[in-house]
């Protein structure tokens, strides 16, 4: 969606923090005595600035039967505080020539802006006022409320893509809260109320449970002095931290699920099972799954599945999917759209074959060192974006990991070997408990626009 104080000394509102060995330059890391994280990326090729501020809450840290509350509040945040009308932070930023956004995940809600960069008190004083001093008013609750059922109705329910990914992860987790969607259930999301909003807010909305970063033609002391000024003063709140969240129990089955929808153009096949996530200094396994994902299906003519289904005419496309920034385990995935006229069966056992002889023969060595190659590269060209690097530690950080893993992370996925990739093969593709799952068109749909359904039902994540 498009969606102070007073000035208190530096040397009070700074905590000291332990000098970080190897540090990239141009970045800088401080916390302030409120316990605010504050990560500055300095780039000075264009006067302009990103500010994030990144809570550590998200989805799936609501209470059963309040599914949807963390983007509720979300869309809430907009509606003003005793300082600004309702919409007037974003009016503010759009008349400065800037744009402002926020979205919602399992483990995070994020608000940003991107601004010329010497409109930086301005934007850090509105988020800051809006982080202590929202005001919900009794008007504006249940329109809101009704706007978030309407953006389920068109990115959900109106999608069977969509829909059949929140069917795939009710699956997929017996018991961790990722198996709800993001969005939350409809049943849940009509009674939610002020109160809940106000509630979660008022538990969760504090500078300790929150990382700030700014980004772009600014400097370290210019973004400390302004912290210290606009978000420094904000009380922390001692029960403000994430609380522990239910686990997933041992799985010892195999799943399997099936879905009908006239408007789907093509069969896609998905299949996934429970991943390790990135921990704090602990990222090898997270790493050699990244990569792995890559070796099957990162390229569309040298990729293991390319090579195997594609260009023998077993399928359309091919899809290795895994992202290991969460806060508790994740899945690692695999999709297929089969040729027109290769039945479904016959295009699942070519994929069985195919991770059955990766499992076997293991990674080639050139194509390992062509996709590690690869991601060095694409990490090079990432330290061209301002906004995708302040992403990278922004949701870091918001997931338990510290600079300090953000920074190792390109040397972690370079020191990958072909026995760690062997490792994470065996861990992920020899799986006994994956959940399968195929979205199919009715036996007599033919209709082309709903092609777009297959790439759809693999998303899940965040929303505006």
């Amino acid at each position: 969606m498009n969606i102070l104080s007073r000035l208190t000394p530096f040397a009070l509102v700074l905590a000291a923090t332990p000098a970080l060995a190897e540090m990239p330059k141009g970045i800088s890391h401080f916390t302030l005595d409120n316990g605010l994280e504050a990560v500055v990326i300095e780039d000075h090729r264009a006067p302009v600035v990103v500010q994030m501020l990144w809570y550590r809450i998200g989805s799936a840290d609501e209470q059963p039967g309040k599914s949807g509350i963390a983007h509720y509040l979300e869309h809430l945040m907009f509606k003003g505080t005793d300082k600004l009308a309702a919409g007037e932070l974003s009016k503010t930023v759009t008349a400065n020539g800037g744009m402002d956004n926020a979205f919602t995940s399992y483990d995070f809600t994020t608000y940003f802006q991107r601004i010329a960069s010497d409109r930086l008190p301005l934007i850090m004083e509105m988020e800051s006022d809006r982080m202590a001093n929202l005001r919900i008013g009794e008007d504006d609750w249940q329109a809101e409320r009704q706007v978030v059922l309407e953006e389920r109705s068109q990115r959900t329910d109106s999608d069977p893509g969509s829909q059949f990914a929140e069917e795939r992860s009710a699956v997929q987790f017996y018991n961790h809260p990722y198996g709800r969607p993001v969005i939350g259930w409809r049943q849940e999301m009509e009674g939610l109320t002020r109160e809940d909003a106000i509630a979660w807010y008022d538990a969760h909305y504090a500078p300790n449970a929150a990382v700030l970063v700014v980004a772009g033609d600014v400097t370290a002391d210019q973004v400390r002095e302004l912290a210290q000024k606009y978000y420094g003063p904000v009380p922390p709140k001692p029960d403000a931290a994430r609380k522990p969240r239910p686990q997933e129990p041992v799985q010892r089955s195999p799943r399997r699920i099936e879905r009908v929808d006239a408007r789907v153009a093509q069969p896609v096949l998905i299949r996934t099972v429970i991943a390790p996530e990135r921990n704090p200094g602990d990222q090898q396994t997270a790493a050699a799954l990244t990569v792995l994902a890559d070796l099957l299906a990162g390229s569309a003519q040298t990729s293991v599945l390319a090579r195997d289904l594609v260009l023998t005419g077993k399928a359309l496309y091919v899809n290795a999917f895994y992202d290991g920034l969460s806060v508790d385990p994740t899945t690692f995935g695999i999709s297929l759209v089969p040729v027109p006229g290769v039945p479904n069966d016959e295009a699942e056992a070519a994929l069985d074959a195919a991770l059955t002889k990766f499992l076997t023969d293991g990674p080639d060595p050139a194509q390992l060192e062509r996709v590690k190659t690869s991601i060095r590269a694409a990490r090079v060209y990432a330290q061209d974006s301002a906004h995708g690097r302040a992403y990278d530690y922004g949701q870091g950080l918001a997931v338990g990991l510290t600079v300090e893993d953000v920074n190792d992370w390109p040397d972690i996925l370079a020191a990958v070997t072909p026995e760690d990739i062997r490792a994470a093969a065996k861990l992920v593709l020899d799986s006994k408990v994956s959940v399968t799952g195929w979205l199919l068109p009715a036996p007599d749909t033919t209709d082309e626009a709903a092609r777009s359904a297959s790439a759809d039902a693999a998303k899940s994540g965040e929303i505006e």
